[in-house]
C-alpha cells in the first residue's frame, strides 16, 4: 500500500493538499475517520420476525448478520438478541429507519462518539415510537439548546410542565417501558461484529 499526496488547484488558484491510500486494502481516509462502534439490542420480538430482523440488519450494516436469539422472559412468546457492531457513523439511523416501521419489536441501538462526531442512542417501542438522542463522551444524553428553549417556553405558556418536557428530552418514557426488557437480558450472549473493508 502506498500513500499518495495530491495537489489540487482551485478555481481561484488556491492549492489544496489531499492524500490518498493506494493498494488492495485501499480505505478512504474520510471513511476511516468516521468509523465507530455500538450495540444493537433487540429487546423483544415474536419468533416470526427474527429472520426478517436479521435480513434488515444485514442491509443496514452492509454485511450478513446472524443473531443469537434467546427467549425474552419479560414477554411471553418473544425473543431477544444483542449485537455489538463496528462500522460507519450513522449506522443506527439506517437500522432504525427500517425496523421502526414494524409494530411488534422493541429495540435500542447505540453509537459511540468519535473525535469527529457525537454518539447517539435510538430507542423504539410500538407504543411510544422512536426516540433519538445525541450522546457525549461519557454516554450522557446531550440536549440541544433549541429543544431546551422550547421546553422552557412550553412551561411558561402552561402547555407542558418543564419536568415532563425534560423527562421526554432525556428519553425517560422509553427507559421506563424498556427497563423490564433490559433487566431480563442480563447475562445474555453478545456477538462482536467487525466490518472488514
Amino acid at each position: 500500500m502506498a500513500l499518495v499526496l495530491l495537489v489540487q488547484v482551485g478555481h481561484n488558484g488556491q492549492r489544496f493538499l489531499l492524500s490518498r491510500l493506494l493498494g488492495k486494502a485501499h480505505l478512504d481516509l474520510e471513511e476511516l475517520m468516521s468509523l465507530t462502534r455500538g450495540v444493537f439490542y433487540i429487546h423483544s420480538t415474536p419468533s416470526a420476525l427474527c429472520p426478517h430482523i436479521e435480513w434488515a440488519a444485514s442491509g443496514a450494516f452492509g454485511m450478513p448478520v446472524r443473531l443469537d436469539w434467546t427467549p425474552q422472559p419479560a414477554e411471553r412468546a418473544s425473543y431477544r438478541a444483542e449485537y455489538s457492531w463496528q462500522g460507519p457513523t450513522g449506522t443506527p439511523e439506517k437500522v432504525a429507519s427500517v425496523l421502526s416501521r414494524w409494530d411488534r419489536i422493541r429495540f435500542e441501538i447505540t453509537e459511540e462518539p468519535t473525535s469527529f462526531s457525537e454518539g447517539s442512542r435510538i430507542s423504539y417501542t410500538p407504543r411510544l415510537g422512536l426516540f433519538r438522542a445525541q450522546t457525549g463522551l461519557t454516554g450522557d444524553i446531550v440536549v440541544p439548546e433549541g429543544r431546551l428553549k422550547a421546553a422552557l417556553l412550553s412551561d411558561a405558556l402552561g402547555t407542558k410542565p418543564l419536568g415532563v418536557s425534560v423527562a421526554e428530552l432525556l428519553g425517560a418514557p422509553w427507559d421506563d417501558e424498556l427497563e423490564s426488557f433490559r433487566y431480563a437480558g442480563d447475562g445474555a450472549p453478545v456477538r462482536w461484529l467487525h466490518q472488514v473493508v
